[in-house]
């Protein structure tokens, strides 16, 4: 069966942003982060997001051509990057949720953000690192890079993970990652149409 490209409204303010090798990622990581988001959402102004029109997008349309290697990537790539860099520029979403290496750094490249990178260059310590850059420049203003694992539980690099994304004992990363992403989303609350009417 083959999966639709992108679902979801191009107008809303949060996009997530897939390798289309690994569709299973909304389901299994973005779906524990978002329960993290609602919870602290809720607790904190007592509402939800209304998350029926978050935009998701396969980042190529073929999964058979995202790059494998330190540097390979295709003419179809550089296509699929330019064409991605115009639907940003003409939404202009104010986070974008990527998934593993290939999604984020395929971002990078649509931001034109340098020194380029090879997937492979992507590992858990980098993601972590890149993700608490995230958070801590988070600027409603602009469209914020946020790299989640593509992998966690099923990874032989999950204590690796856990230990670099929990911030205390005992949190586990969905946590974690779900309750600092909310934090950003509460602080800038009267700038985001996301609620639930």
């Amino acid at each position: 069966m083959k999966m639709k490209r992108e679902s979801g409204d191009r107008a809303y303010p949060i996009w997530l942003l897939v390798n289309p090798k690994y569709p299973a990622v909304r389901h299994n990581v973005w779906s524990p982060v978002l329960d993290a988001i609602q919870d602290r959402v809720y607790r904190e102004i007592s509402t939800r997001i209304d998350t029926t029109n978050i935009f998701i997008r396969n980042a190529v349309r073929d999964y058979r051509i995202v790059p494998n290697t330190l540097n390979w990537w295709e003419k179809e790539i550089a296509e699929e990057i330019e064409l991605f860099r115009e639907i940003v520029l003409e939404y202009k979403p104010r986070i974008i949720v990527t998934f593993g290496a290939f999604p984020f750094e395929f971002l990078r490249r649509v931001c034109q953000i340098e020194p380029e990178k090879g997937p492979r260059f992507w590992s858990t310590a980098n993601l972590e690192i890149e993700f608490s850059k995230a958070i801590e420049n988070f600027d409603i203003n602009k469209t914020n890079r946020i790299p989640l694992l593509r992998r966690v539980l099923a990874s032989d690099n999950f204590m690796e993970a856990h230990n670099c994304y929990s911030q205390k004992d005992g949190e586990n990363y969905y946590y974690d990652v779900g309750t600092r992403i909310a934090e950003k989303i509460i602080e800038n609350k009267d700038s985001l149409n996301i609620w639930i009417k």
